[in-house]
């Protein structure tokens, strides 16, 4: 399935509140209960905590931000654990990494999948993970 990001007609998180969220995150495997958090301050940021660790949260974005031509091809295992009939299913967050003073990338090849109806997601590889970066820049203004 290919998920075209620009299809997210309602965030799993609107500005200053939170979402539940089932997750599988490579390297945290299990570790499946996560918070996801908006703040309008923050915006186009997000923050996913690991809802029974406080403090250990990773700072996540919509892809189309960065790259709005993203569209991974999910394959159809992965399509289907996470039951998505259709592209707009999915809602799609991408890691942020921050590399010191005034430089941050994205990770666009392993982006998290979720269901937006069942908040149940996963991180893949896509079929067409080649295509993208681990750490695509993002601007980050002085």
């Amino acid at each position: 399935m290919k998920c075209d990001s620009l299809h997210e007609p309602e965030p799993l998180a609107g500005h200053n509140e939170a979402a539940r969220l089932d997750l599988t995150l490579l390297g945290f495997e299990r570790t499946r209960n996560y918070t996801l958090s908006a703040r309008a301050d923050e915006a186009p940021f997000c923050w996913l905590e690991v809802a029974d660790q406080p403090g250990l949260a990773f700072l996540v974005i919509e892809p189309f931000v960065v790259e709005p031509d993203y569209k991974p091809n999910i394959n159809d295992r992965d399509t289907q654990v996470l039951g998505l009939q259709k592209p707009e299913d999915a809602v799609l967050l991408n890691i942020v990494t921050l590399r010191g003073a005034n430089q941050a990338t994205v990770n666009l090849k392993g982006p998290i999948v979720v269901n937006r109806h069942t908040r149940v997601g996963k991180q893949v590889i896509p079929d067409n993970a080649s295509d993208y970066s681990i750490q695509h820049p993002l601007p980050v203004g002085n």
